[in-house]
């Protein structure tokens, strides 16, 4: 009141505002009463002798509902609206990771408005409301119980409450009853800055977070305004007159007033006149939280203002009907709300804008209830809210100033934990968005987000880490050269061809002797060779596949061990025909002579090769990239192409083994001295016994031992032919020379 009154003053002493006008005001008691307020605000517009008033401006009422113009349509304030304040307080708990907070207001417009907008607001942030309650105006022991039921079973420990400064002090005390603590409570803007709770609840209250109504630093003179009263000035308003004998405990002369806060009003000693506002502290005269009154200030303006562009329209050039204007003497209603309502302006180095709903551009600042040394409350701004700014900028806060009240850290209030990266939420069933279960990633699929609704699939050539939560590139797998298996399979294929070509080596210098000549020497020379080959044809096998090389190991591999049996095959045969003919000097081997034998290796051989030709022509080999096998491998492998094909070169040459071995087996009793086919058979047998081995094995492995298995499958069989069929005779040949003669050749 009086800061209106300072502010009217002030604009009547101007000379550039409203310099043609003077100010006046009335004023009537609400008594805090609202069926008295309404009386009183009715008395003010139409039973006020004189000239209508015609502003209804509020400084203090924040619901939302007011914003509707259709239903107020002449309604104004320069207090924001509890819109602007829900989305700072959404802002706010959001900022702290709070997703479980408690909201209880009173059984009001203000609350019932409020919370409907936080909880709308809230929920784009991702907050969750562990309830909602709303209690009486009038709190009994039964609502208060009832709210206090509901706080203690919530795990939520972040409250927020609309509601004014009698209704927190009655929660306070049943709290203090209940010794409820660890509370983080979140002021809705009503109480916010009402330091008259910190003498009685100050222990429970520190740490309190809340939006107030913006301050103003200074409003120059009103201090002195306030400070020169006088029981002189006073008497005419009983207002003033009890403020007086209530701050400075004394009865002024002729007082009608009857209200006593502290004492009886009949026990109070007369005032002597000399009592002084200055001598004593009171809230009358405290400016340092110019917030309320900041309002009332700027609202006084706002008239002002608007009856100065008023006065100042043209006639012709208004904004009603023909371009007329607005008399200040003699104005209506309408015609001042218009003009305030379209009126900006600066004060105190502010700017004054109201959008179309008649509220103004809010700013809050953020306010945290600290406990200083002495035990006092120090109300200390710690951020600060512009609807004006963009959403990621119209919150700053300090983090670093706030006095919590538990400890030094933040108060932690969420249903759930958040799932850390590598999981991802997993909601439940029947319960608010904020209470989840933290589920790990499925194989294959990561997560580098905290809360991640769904996990994301890695690449085909990446795979999740350990802790799923990054893509790595996957093992590159195949049979190598720098591996032991691959060094051991490497140098039994060297060895073999090495071995093979000694053997060879020895044969040719002992080329004369008759161990060598039996049998076909030159047939054994050629077998020596192709035995070698098959042994390095394992060395294709080992390395990084590419396509030319998958295209060359299995038409090789097939080609060579073709050219082995059909040489054991052209072999048998020789004996069979040598020692089968019905008579001695027939002409049968005149049909099978050297070059009918050649001839016989290289048919058989041409069959594998036209196998291989038409495999290659029609679905050849190619490298694979392997990534289903192992998670988090790539296999990188020969792919048969055709398995067709494949399984053909393999089953031509399982038919020649078994021709090989159904010959051998034929001439497995002519005389022993000039016969192999007792070795010719072993070594069949021995090459059944490996590749009936293989296949089953190479069907249920994969990557680089699909590899050793094959290679080991052609060392094994190239093995066992070389030692079977060559060993005996490199035996004769070193180590028993006398029977490597004709005569024991020809020996029965």
């Amino acid at each position: 009141m009086q800061t209106m009154t300072f502010a009217i003053r002030e604009i009547n002493q101007r000379s550039d505002l409203l310099p043609e006008l003077r100010l006046g005001f009335h004023i009537r008691d609400s008594c805090d009463d609202v069926p008295v307020s309404l009386k009183a605000s009715l008395l003010l517009v139409n039973g006020q002798p004189g000239p209508p008033s015609t502003g209804n401006v509020s400084y203090f009422a924040s619901c939302s509902c007011l914003s509707e113009q259709t239903e107020f349509p002449m309604f104004m304030r320069t207090m924001p609206s509890d819109a602007f304040q829900v989305r700072a307080l959404a802002r706010l708990v959001s900022h702290f990771g709070w997703t479980w907070v408690g909201v209880i207001g009173q059984e009001s417009d203000y609350a019932r408005f409020a919370i409907q907008l936080f909880l709308q607001e809230s929920s784009l942030y991702g907050v969750c409301a562990a309830y909602v309650h709303h209690y009486p105006l009038v709190l009994s022991q039964q609502p208060l119980d009832k709210l206090l039921d509901i706080i203690q079973g919530s795990s939520s420990k972040v409250i927020l409450n609309f509601c004014g400064e009698s209704e927190v002090q009655s929660i306070m005390r049943a709290i203090r009853q209940r010794n409820i603590t660890g509370i983080q409570w979140i002021a809705g803007e009503a109480w916010a800055t009402a330091k008259s709770l910190w003498e009685e609840f100050g222990d429970l209250l520190s740490g309190t977070l809340g939006f107030g109504i913006h301050r103003a630093e200074v409003i120059p003179g009103l201090k002195q305004h306030l400070s020169s009263l006088r029981p002189s000035n006073i008497q005419d308003s009983a207002f003033l007159t009890e403020l007086w004998e209530e701050t400075l405990n004394c009865r002024l002369n002729g007082s009608v007033n009857t209200h006593s806060h502290m004492v009886n009003h009949l026990d109070r000693t007369p005032c002597s006149g000399m009592e002084d506002l200055n001598d004593v502290y009171s809230a009358f005269s405290d400016v340092s939280q110019l917030r309320v009154s900041y309002n009332v200030y700027k609202a006084v303006y706002l008239v002002a203002h608007a009856l100065q562009r008023m006065s100042d329209c043209e006639a012709g050039q208004g904004p009603f009907v023909n371009g007329t204007c607005g008399k200040p003497q003699s104005l209506e209603p309408w015609q001042l709300f218009h003009y305030m309502k379209n009126t900006n302006f600066s004060i105190l180095g502010e700017k004054v804008d109201f959008d179309r709903n008649g509220d103004p551009i809010a700013s809050y600042d953020l306010i945290n209830w600290r406990r200083e040394q002495d035990g006092s409350l120090r109300l200390l701004k710690v951020g600060f809210y512009d609807a004006s700014l963009s959403s990621e900028l119209s919150l700053v806060v300090n983090e670093s100033a706030i006095q919590w009240p538990v400890g030094q850290q933040v108060v932690r209030s969420v249903c759930s934990e958040s799932c850390p990266p590598g999981k991802r939420v997993a909601r439940r069933k029947g319960k608010p968005v904020c209470c989840f279960d933290c589920v790990t990633c499925a194989e294959g699929e990561v997560s580098n987000n905290t809360d991640s609704l769904d996990c994301t699939q890695c690449p085909e050539d990446m795979w999740p880490n350990d802790m799923r939560n990054l893509c790595l590139p996957k093992n590159v797998e195949f049979l190598s050269y720098k591996e032991p298996m691959g060094v051991v399979l490497c140098a039994g294929s060297v060895f073999g061809a090495c071995t093979s070509l000694l053997v060879l080596a020895m044969f040719y210098k002992h080329r004369a002797t008759p161990v060598v000549r039996a049998n076909n020497m030159e047939l054994s020379f050629f077998l020596l060779l192709f035995l070698a080959t098959c042994f390095l044809i394992g060395l294709l096998f080992i390395g990084e596949p590419s396509d030319w090389l998958c295209r060359i190991r299995y038409p090789a591999f097939g080609i060579s061990f073709a050219l082995c049996i059909s040489c054991l095959l052209a072999k048998t045969l020789v004996v069979l025909m040598a020692f089968r003919a019905t008579l001695p000097g027939s002409g049968v081997m005149k049909w099978f002579g050297p070059n009918q034998q050649r001839a016989s290796v290289l048919l058989c051989t041409v069959v594998q090769g036209l196998i291989c030709l038409i495999w290659l022509l029609t679905y050849p080999p190619f490298t694979n990239s392997n990534t289903g096998y192992l998670r988090n491998t790539i296999i990188i492998e020969c792919a048969t192409g055709s398995e067709v094909g494949f399984w053909c070169v393999l089953g031509y040459i399982g038919l020649l083994a078994c021709l090989c071995f159904f010959m051998a087996f034929l001439a497995r009793e002519l005389p022993d001295n000039f016969n192999e086919a007792k070795f010719i058979t072993f070594s069949m047998l021995i090459f059944f016994a490996v590749w009936i081995t293989f296949i089953p094995v190479y069907v249920s492995t994969a990557g680089k031992y699909t590899v050793a298995v094959h290679i080991f499958a052609i060392l094994a069989s190239a093995y066992g032919l070389l030692f079977c069929i060559f060993v005996p005779k490199c035996y004769i040949i070193i180590l028993k020379p006398e029977k490597n003669s004709k005569k024991n050749m020809m020996r029965k």
